[in-house]
């Protein structure tokens, strides 16, 4: 559905920012190399009075987020994460055995079970059924559910009141902002504190992270247009943090209007933005040169008879991959760690998922990173696949093929 008015303000006015084309949904991994996939446009826009950046079309969150292939910890780096954000809140807010975490799309519960581990209650908010059992099966309270005013009612009514929310990578993926945060103003208890982290649009901007963008991705948020949306709803952001995540993320704290006044690094963020100047009117011209740069290493490199592989079947690999117009032509295949993905293709390009052992055993010449924010990760683990003489690629900004752990400088 081709949205009318921004999903933030409700404004009709919109500027083009960047169009991928028609792009099948990047998380659907088909079982069948040339199995026939639905497209959707895939058309980045700004509103030009909240400034939030949006795509102007809504796939069916059914259809999106039902069944879903991401499992947040097969990524030790999430774990990691995780945990220090865990410890970190539990010695700040003095968490106890009376108080309820609440997790918005909670995934396998990978950070709620740091909670259960200390014998705090919580609960988890998760739409994908499959993804919830797993949860479940690991001893995190999960309800299958999308998430909004009316299922915070529902909780708080059921369980209380939330002392602390958590919402990490979902609030960019939700059609309605509106009820989203209007639910965690409805959950969230007098004194508690919501937390949410989302790729931030700066930090999208400069990388070039356009592999970012896709349909579950319906918005992309800067300080100035997160803050004007909880506003709206008598929520107040009173910290924030830039962190590394995901190739760059926004950490905000979120707490009732009137509780606590904003700290420095708020006005201070929002007055660098005011100083970043109209980088993103360039944007469509820097992403259309480092599409080029990758579609020509490919050629040259298969041109000189050199083997191709991907590490990573991330929803980046399907949008980098279907910009550049790049198939089972290109690359061998695309090797990952999470068994939920194995033996799948990525989508529009034919290309097989494998299990990461397949980078060492088949030895390609060349992997590209598509997964590039678990780029050391990824690196360490396959310590193996350099140390034969293979070579990690990543291909964002622009290309650069990485120098072999220990090489000399």
């Amino acid at each position: 559905m081709r949205i009318q008015t921004c999903r933030s303000c409700g404004a009709k006015d919109f500027s083009s920012v960047l169009d991928l084309g028609n792009q099948p949904l990047a998380n659907r991994l088909p079982v069948r190399a040339q199995e026939d996939q639905a497209r959707h446009r895939l058309h980045l826009v700004q509103c030009g009075v909240c400034r939030l950046v949006q795509i102007d079309e809504t796939v069916d969150p059914e259809l999106l987020f039902s069944e879903y292939n991401y499992f947040s910890s097969y990524a030790d780096t999430m774990l990691e994460h995780a945990r220090d954000l865990v410890l970190r809140l539990c010695a700040e807010e003095r968490l106890g055995r009376e108080d309820l975490v609440v997790e918005l799309a909670s995934n396998d519960g990978y950070l709620l079970r740091n909670y259960v581990e200390r014998a705090i209650p919580v609960l988890g908010v998760e739409p994908a059924a499959n993804v919830a059992e797993v949860a479940r099966a690991r001893g995190i309270d999960t309800t299958v559910a999308f998430f909004g005013k009316a299922e915070g009612r529902r909780i708080r009514d059921e369980r209380g009141p939330a002392r602390v929310i958590h919402a990490h990578n979902v609030l960019a993926h939700v059609a309605d902002p509106n009820d989203f945060v209007s639910g965690i103003g409805a959950l969230l208890a007098r004194d508690g504190l919501a937390i949410l982290e989302f790729p931030y649009l700066t930090d999208m901007i400069e990388g070039v992270a356009f592999d970012t963008i896709y349909h579950e991705h319906l918005a992309y948020f800067s300080l100035h247009s997160v803050s004007w949306l909880f506003e709206r709803h008598d929520l107040q952001i009173v910290d924030v943090e830039r962190v590394a995540i995901h190739g760059g993320s926004l950490r905000i704290f979120v707490r009732h209007r009137g509780v606590e006044s904003p700290g420095p690094s708020v006005a201070r963020l929002l007055g660098e933005e005011d100083r970043e100047g109209r980088a993103l009117d360039r944007f469509a011209d820097v992403v259309s040169a480092s599409i080029h740069d990758l579609v020509d290493f490919v050629d040259r490199r298969r041109a000189e008879g050199a083997r191709l592989a991907g590490y990573g079947a991330a929803a980046k690999a399907a949008v980098l991959l279907n910009a550049a117009g790049l198939d089972a032509s290109a690359f061998d295949f695309v090797a990952d760690r999470s068994p939920h993905k194995q033996g799948r293709f990525i989508p529009g390009t034919g290309i097989p998922i494998v299990a990461a052992s397949a980078l060492a055993e088949r030895s390609p010449d060349y992997c590209v990173l598509f997964a590039w924010n678990f780029a050391e990760e990824i690196r360490e683990q396959q310590a193996s696949f350099e140390s034969a003489g293979g070579r990690f690629v990543l291909p964002l900004p622009r290309v650069s093929i990485l120098e072999p752990r220990g090489a000399a400088a």
